[in-house]
């Protein structure tokens, strides 16, 4: 009686398990497709293993594989993405999945205030141009960036000197009051530098200063040094100011701390741009035994190195670094070391120096060294040319340098800089006309115009801020071209409409060829501008134009007829 009710019970378990085991690989069939497969864009969660594979014929021109679930086919979204020029990507929240869309890549910021030529200039507190691939390197001659834009030796462009003169400027006005270190100042608390073999160091009086420098000198072999130990983190805005004599640097060591790297910026007193070897980059500062102020992000200083050498080009983190030591070698003197997160003035104010230095005293302009093609069916910009563009954004950049500073250098200079405003493209300024009417400011001034958007906007508010800054009297003739300018923007504007986008420029007008529909971040820009401009003009067409604009990157289009 015993063994037949064990035989009962393993009978009973047996059938038990096996139920288990059907009833686990029915719900596995049945829902295995929300814990298994790749997850396919464009495929709602619960048909990523369902449905049925059906093949969709796009306008007689493209076969795909899509899916089918009654009445409803989903078509892939990496296709969607290629077709219609969408964007989206996969994300999770709280571990639920969803799926984000998005018709542009782009973002508008609208204006808090009224734009004001003392204040920020447009959206440049959010440019970083320094860190763009096409910056070759900050020059350590003039503090200003050098662009591989056109020409991949490098060059002083005028437009992105500007771009970085102006953004520095904008982030001084929205950004905390910068750290500072003082790490020696050339006074009586000394910090403890190492002399080595060979070596000496002393304070001296200095009569450019009125104050204490650090003189040093160095041996002959590699060993004789002056060096000062640090552990320095997060802040790596280093000024300084430097004499040097011939075949003497100053070094800045810095350590990237993931895997105890150790890189070495050499500033070194002579006119290359940047070389690099290794773990060693070079800087020229300029012609030696003179005294020179430098203000460097050491990790731009860096990264622009790197970035030269094929087999280091990486990307490191900035929070990862530390300055382990200062190194001085050969002759000279160095006074008011410092530490800071930020100087964005001194940028600045470089920038508006290099832009006084270098203005062509008889055109009033900044002549760009570089040819530029265009595009085909427009004649070549040869070296020398101007751009309404960079002539507006430089005196945006001169008209705010005289207001911070009151220096009349930098006014003069701005005033100057309208002479290209009245010359002819053709004579070689930046002034054309659409159809003989309408006057046009050429960031490319070409041939046929071209009519750049973006350029013309820029180069009016150049004309607006200088405008405003010099006053009715000395601001009169710019407040000509700017109203002449504004009064063709107003008329012409609807060209640059295609019900759903904004074009770059009208060389569809000037060479009948296809439409140069602006990529999302210049039609971004486009609406950033109009923005700007219904704050400063009384006309509803910037304002409706923006919003209609704006709806463009939303996916919406203007009404069928």
């Amino acid at each position: 009686m015993k063994m037949m009710f064990l035989r009962i019970n393993l009978k009973l378990t047996l059938l038990v398990l096996c139920f288990g085991v059907f009833f686990i690989i029915f719900l596995w069939n049945q829902c295995g497709h929300l814990t298994r497969g790749t997850i396919r864009p464009g495929i709602p969660l619960e048909l990523r293993s369902t449905g049925e594979e059906i093949e969709c014929h796009i306008n007689g021109e493209y076969s795909i594989s899509c899916r089918r679930e009654g009445d409803e086919v989903y078509v892939p979204f990496t296709f969607l993405h290629k077709y219609f020029e969408v964007y989206g990507k996969l994300a999770s929240d709280d571990g639920v999945d969803r799926f984000e869309w998005s018709h542009s890549y782009s973002k508008v910021y609208h204006p808090k205030n009224k734009y004001d030529p003392h204040g920020v200039f447009t959206t440049f507190e959010n440019y970083n141009v320094e860190v763009r691939d096409r910056v070759k390197c900050i020059s350590a001659v003039d503090g200003v960036p050098i662009s591989t834009q056109w020409e991949p030796l490098g060059y002083h462009y005028p437009t992105q000197i500007a771009q970085f003169g102006l953004a520095h400027y904008s982030k001084n006005l929205t950004e905390p009051e910068p750290r500072r270190k003082v790490i020696d100042d050339g006074e009586a608390e000394l910090p403890k530098w190492t002399v080595t073999k060979g070596a000496s160091m002393i304070r001296v009086h200095d009569s450019t200063f009125k104050s204490n420098v650090i003189e040093f000198s160095t041996g002959d072999h590699s060993s004789s040094q002056v060096i000062l130990k640090m552990d320095h983190v997060l802040d790596f805005i280093m000024s300084f100011d430097v004499y040097l004599k011939s075949n003497s640097s100053i070094t800045v060591c810095l350590r990237y701390r993931e895997k105890n790297e150790a890189y070495y910026l050499h500033y070194i007193p002579n006119n290359i741009m940047i070389s690099a070897q290794d773990e060693n980059i070079y800087h020229g500062i300029g012609k030696a035994d003179t005294w020179k102020r430098l203000t460097r992000d050491l990790i731009i200083d860096l990264q622009k190195g790197i970035s030269l050498q094929e087999k280091l080009k990486k990307k490191l983190s900035r929070a990862k670094f530390k300055i382990s030591a200062i190194i001085l070698s050969g002759h000279g003197m160095v006074d008011n070391i410092t530490l800071a997160s930020s100087e964005h003035m001194a940028h600045f104010y470089a920038a508006a120096d290099w832009f006084v230095r270098n203005q062509d005293p008889e055109t009033g302009g900044w002549p760009i060294p570089v040819r530029r093609k265009l595009a085909s069916g427009f004649a070549e910009l040869k070296p020398g040319w101007y751009s309404a563009m960079g002539q507006g954004h430089a005196i945006s950049l001169l008209a705010r340098a005289t207001y911070r500073s009151g220096l009349n250098k930098y006014l003069h200079s701005a005033l100057q800089a309208l002479r290209p405003f009245r010359l002819p493209a053709w004579q070689g300024g930046v002034l054309t006309s659409f159809l003989g009417k309408y006057v046009w400011y050429e960031e490319y001034p070409t041939s046929p115009p071209s009519f750049v958007l973006n350029g013309f906007i820029y180069a009016l508010l150049g004309l607006y801020d200088l405008r405003v800054i010099a006053g009715p009297t000395q601001g009169a003739e710019a407040k000509i071209l700017y109203d002449q300018g504004m009064d063709s923007l107003k008329k012409m504007l609807p060209l640059f409409d295609t019900g759903t986008g904004s074009i770059y420029d009208l060389r569809h007008f000037t060479l009948g060829v296809t439409p140069n529909i602006a990529r999302w971040d210049y039609h971004a820009t486009h609406v950033n501008q109009l923005l700007l401009l219904a704050g400063l003009e009384k006309e509803s067409i910037f304002a409706s134009t923006a919003h209609r604009w704006e709806e463009y990157m939303q996916g919406k289009k203007a009404p069928h007829n």
